[in-house]
C-alpha cells in the first residue's frame, strides 16, 4: 500500500526510476479498486464512481508506466507501443517484468540501491 500512495504523491512525476515492487503493487492495488467500484457500481446502478477512479489515476498510471521504463533503461515513449493489438501489451509487459538496468542511467540513480550514507 505504501508503493500505491507513493505512486499518487508522485502523480506527475515521469523522470526518474520505479522499481518493479513499486510498479506491481501500484497495478494490484489498482485492479483491485478497479473491481470493488466496479462491484458498487452494478448495486448502484450508475458508473460514476468507476469513471470518476479510472479520470483520477490516468496521469499517475502513466507515470509510474514511464519511471518503470525507464528503470530498465528505454524511453518512456516505448508506452506507445501498446496500441499495437496483441504484441504492444505483450511487449510492455515483458519490458515491466524485467529486472533494473545496473547501477546509474540516463534516467537517473539506481532505486534498488540506498543513496550513500543512508542507514539501512
Amino acid at each position: 500500500m505504501n508503493y500505491y500512495l507513493a505512486v499518487l504523491k508522485n502523480y506527475v512525476g515521469f523522470s526518474g526510476r520505479a522499481r518493479r515492487a513499486e510498479y506491481w503493487q501500484f497495478t494490484l492495488v489498482n485492479f483491485i479498486v478497479l473491481i470493488a467500484l466496479f462491484v458498487i457500481d452494478l448495486a448502484i446502478k450508475t458508473p460514476i464512481p468507476y469513471l470518476i477512479y479510472v479520470l483520477a489515476i490516468i496521469l499517475p498510471g502513466l507515470a509510474v508506466g514511464v519511471r518503470r521504463l525507464h528503470d530498465t533503461g528505454r524511453s518512456g515513449w516505448w508506452l506507445l507501443i501498446g496500441f499495437v493489438p496483441f504484441v504492444g501489451g505483450i511487449v510492455l509487459l515483458v519490458f515491466a517484468c524485467l529486472d533494473s538496468e545496473g547501477g546509474d542511467n540516463k534516467y537517473g540513480a539506481n532505486p534498488k540501491v540506498p543513496a550513500y550514507g543512508a542507514h539501512a
